[in-house]
């Protein structure tokens, strides 16, 4: 059985996409057989991992996976370890499809059962041919978010060091217990993931400080800062990068502290 790990807050630019990249990369090249399963329209994930253009993936995609409840016939395999259920711009209309049985190209697509438990439905089919489940999510508490949170094991809650994502934090960690009381799975809280922190800054390790004081036992001492080579990883992706080594020698730390906390947890 897989064990699904999803990356998550209600707000952008806190470093979801690229976490969940490196994670699925790092577990790959352990020889881990991951899925990176992304739930975010924009499709960064998708992009950082394919190095396409995510609407090169209409109708090949994680929505249609979840609207016929078959995803085998969307995975694509990217390279070696890593298998892909891709997003593009129509996830948007998952909502409206959930609800009204209509999808973005006006088929009739009627779905019955619990709205917060179909990608739970959808990744029982290939259980047994990961080793581990990556998911990514949308900056906002959505169907695709509930979603996720409801098909997985672990949650990593990402924190951007500023005021918003500090308030941002107790809202998310309800959404995670809400989850909790719906999904099968035992969801726990993997850990809060200090990113993009800009060590110019004194409010960013105030508010850094902050959550350490707040959540002692929750976050992971590795702190991801701000890197030119990290950031470039979206436009270089994970082959062929000669800057690879540098932009994810920090997240080695963290990969080493979660797989740890996966692990003793069962």
């Amino acid at each position: 059985m897989s064990k699904r790990i999803v990356m998550g807050i209600q707000k952008g630019g806190c470093g979801k996409s690229t976490t969940a990249g490196v994670l699925a990369h790092l577990l790959a090249r352990d020889g881990y057989k991951v899925l990176a399963v992304d739930l975010d329209s924009q499709g960064n994930l998708t992009e950082l991992l394919s190095q396409q253009p995510s609407n090169e993936f209409v109708e090949h995609s994680v929505l249609e996976a979840m609207q016929y409840k078959d995803p085998e016939s969307y995975i694509v395999n990217l390279s070696g370890n890593i298998d892909l259920l891709a997003a593009n711009n129509f996830l948007a209309t998952f909502p409206r499809w959930l609800y009204t049985g209509v999808s973005y190209t006006d088929e009739k697509i009627p779905y019955r059962g619990n709205p917060s438990l179909l990608l739970n439905e959808v990744l029982k089919q290939v259980d047994e041919t990961y080793d581990y489940i990556v998911m990514d999510t949308p900056p906002s508490l959505s169907e695709q978010t509930t979603n996720a949170l409801c098909a997985s094991d672990y949650v990593v809650v990402m924190y951007e060091c500023s005021n918003w994502c500090y308030s941002a934090i107790p809202n998310f960690l309800d959404s995670v217990e809400a989850a909790d009381r719906v999904t099968p799975h035992d969801l726990k809280i993997a850990g809060i993931l200090r990113t993009m922190n800009d060590v110019r800054r004194n409010d960013a390790k105030a508010f850094n400080e902050m959550i350490a004081e707040d959540y002692p036992d929750l976050v992971f001492p590795t702190i991801i800062t701000r890197r030119a080579p990290t950031g470039r990883l979206a436009l270089y992706g994970f082959e062929e990068n000669p800057e690879l080594k540098n932009a994810l020698e920090q997240y080695e730390s963290f990969y080493e502290e979660l797989m740890q906390r996966v692990q003793q947890s069962g």
